[in-house]
């Protein structure tokens, strides 16, 4: 209990707690869209790896070919805003 305030006491009686409201729970539930981004690029690293993995040295280079005009329009994109 503060000596101040005695309102910031800690609350430790679950039932005095206000109820969750339905935005803060799914708020707290939403996923980050960096960590999408992270699992997105390792799922794509270990497909690549896979591919080395099944047919040898065209696996890797063969994706990185289609990679460069993708890259290249993302790129054209990103310029013209």
């Amino acid at each position: 209990m503060s000596k101040i305030d005695p309102s910031l006491s800690v609350v430790t009686d679950r039932a005095a707690t206000p109820a969750a409201t339905p935005a803060a729970t799914t708020a707290a539930t939403a996923q980050s869209p960096d960590r999408l981004i992270l699992l997105i690029t390792l799922a794509g690293i270990v497909l690549w790896g896979l591919s080395v993995a099944a047919f040898g040295i065209p696996g890797l280079y063969i994706p990185a070919l289609i990679a460069v005009p993708v890259i290249w329009t993302l790129l054209i994109i990103i310029t013209r805003g």
